[in-house]
């Protein structure tokens, strides 16, 4: 592990940008950006227009290591080039921001009121690559649908599993059992969650380090003892479909937490956009994130 990025990571101001739409949400984030599904054939295509959209952001003169501390990236990403070089070494070596993988495969169908992730067949096959290309750490996501306790310690008994295998592997993990927004039991949700993290926390060997990425509390600072932990680099949270300003809102309440966000990230840009527009929007959007996120 290469501690300046480490120190970096742990102790430097800014926020995690979300880059890593995959195959399932890509169409997605095309159609926000103003690319229509009928404008493009096959995976190929799809995958080239988005990264020219993650390229236009990343290289964009808003985005630097000023505000930002980190940036996850999808795997076709990792393997993809921006200007000459591949996009982790393009990252820290031109921008000082740390490149983070996603490394996920999806999620399972629904079950006990939760979606584990899909079994990761290639993960050490996968963990070289990074160690290859020059990856700090990586990000995986489960979700929770429902308070229930069962369904909860099973997301985090898996995450913590894998993320055990990637710390080993010299690469940094952050646990994303996302809470559903949407969810009438969110809060009580959240407190079994927290349970089974610190939990999980306590029985880790001392030299073990690592992040979770967790949904904005419905109680301020309510992941203040995870925070606070000396096993975690840093706690991020996701928008998870609230809006950049209610988004930041959240953020701005609950100390210590800083905001890795996609969707509250990328908000209002639009391919047919000048560079000038195109980076104005896109500033504003780091500007509020960053003040939301240094609390």
């Amino acid at each position: 592990m290469d501690q300046k990025q480490f120190c970096r990571m742990q102790k430097g101001n800014g926020f995690i940008a979300a880059l890593d739409q995959s195959g399932g949400s890509t169409p997605k984030a095309l159609r926000l950006y103003g690319i229509p599904d009928g404008s493009y054939h096959g995976d190929e295509e799809m995958f080239d227009l988005i990264h020219e959209m993650r390229t236009r952001i990343i290289t964009s003169p808003a985005f630097t290591s000023e505000h930002i501390l980190g940036a996850i990236l999808f795997e076709n990403t990792m393997d993809r080039q921006i200007e000459g070089k591949y996009t982790a070494d393009y990252l820290w070596e031109e921008k000082g921001i740390l490149p983070i993988l996603k490394v996920d495969k999806g999620l399972a169908e629904q079950e006990n009121g939760v979606c584990v992730m899909k079994p990761i067949l290639n993960l050490d096959e996968l963990l070289k690559r990074a160690n290859d290309r020059h990856i700090f750490g990586t990000k995986m996501r489960s979700v929770i649908k429902a308070a229930d306790p069962y369904g909860i310690k099973k997301i985090v008994d898996q995450q913590f599993e894998i993320g055990c295998r990637i710390a080993e592997a010299g690469l940094v993990p952050i646990l994303e059992p996302e809470v559903d927004i949407f969810i009438p039991d969110k809060e009580n949700s959240e407190k079994l969650l927290k349970k089974e993290l610190l939990a999980h926390l306590s029985s880790l060997d001392p030299d073990v380090r690592l992040m979770f990425k967790l949904t904005i509390p419905s109680i301020d600072d309510f992941y203040l003892e995870l925070i606070n932990d000396p096993h975690v680099v840093r706690v991020v949270a996701l928008s998870g479909g609230y809006s950049q300003i209610e988004a930041n809102q959240r953020l701005a309440r609950n100390h210590g937490l800083i905001a890795s966000f996609s969707r509250a990230l990328t908000a209002g840009l639009q391919k047919q956009q000048t560079d000038e527009e195109f980076n104005a929007v896109l500033k504003r959007s780091i500007d509020e994130i960053y003040k939301a996120s240094m609390t």
